[in-house]
């Protein structure tokens, strides 16, 4: 993609909209939705990069309930034809075919790379990526076994839907505090995946989401590591102007 002048690239992640409570969570989508109304003046694209909702699985005929302000505004910006590409995080993982079928937006399972007015990208969520992590690695693939999906879709929504809700808030998967603390880079397991790839193949910027903490580390001298944050404590984006990505704050 080559990006006209004046026009950028936006990134954002991690909103978990829906959590701790949908009503909790309206003014973070209130900010989103916002954001995306004065982004889109000179939006070339704009990537999401997962947990977008606390909560997602698409039965046959179901969708979970909620969020119309944001599904509205993505619809929107996409039928003025600005693309939007989503890639799912470890809470949306069982997204399917609705947003590519109601909002005409590609939905990747896996990070993805991009070439931007000769820029390399690798663009993803970040979950399971990097060394250790192997019990979550163990539990991803049982959550995105198709037998897995087709036993819950067997669960009522009624019952389905709010019992991962709850889950989800208990178990933490929004980043608490000790999961916001920078580790060091020998331990920072997105650090040390993006400088294994660099092995074999060049890339400008390694962008993800996952580990709500905004980052920008310098990798080799030509390449960086971006960590796009989060919309519930940070409130951080990613803005690539055609030269340079940059992490920004909402004001």
């Amino acid at each position: 993609m080559n990006i006209p002048e004046g026009k950028k690239i936006y990134f954002s992640s991690d909103n978990h909209l829906g959590a701790p409570t949908q009503e909790e969570s309206k003014p973070r989508e209130a900010k989103f939705v916002k954001w995306l109304d004065e982004i889109k003046e000179d939006a070339a694209a704009i990537f999401l990069l997962g947990d977008l909702f606390d909560f997602w699985f698409e039965y046959k005929h179901v969708v979970p309930k909620g969020f119309v302000r944001t599904l509205g505004k993505l619809a929107e910006i996409r039928d003025s034809g600005i693309p939007i590409y989503f890639f799912v995080g470890n809470h949306d993982l069982w997204m399917h075919d609705y947003f590519e079928k109601e909002l005409n937006i590609p939905v990747f399972h896996e990070a993805k790379e991009f070439e931007f007015n000769t820029k390399k990208f690798l663009i993803g969520h970040g979950d399971g990526l990097g060394p250790d992590d192997l019990g979550y690695k163990r539990m991803k693939k049982v959550f995105t076994n198709p037998v897995s999906k087709w036993l819950y879709r067997w669960l009522h929504p009624d019952i389905g839907v709010p019992l991962a809700k709850h889950l989800s808030v208990k178990n933490k998967m929004i980043s608490g505090v000790e999961d916001q603390k920078f580790l060091g880079e020998e331990k920072e397991w997105l650090i040390q995946y993006s400088r294994k790839k660099l092995e074999t193949k060049h890339y400008d910027y390694f962008v993800f989401g996952h580990r709500h903490l905004p980052m920008e580390i310098d990798l080799n001298g030509t390449s960086k590591y971006i960590n796009l944050g989060d919309w519930i404590s940070h409130y951080t984006f990613g803005v690539f102007d055609g030269e340079e990505l940059k992490l920004k704050k909402l004001d």
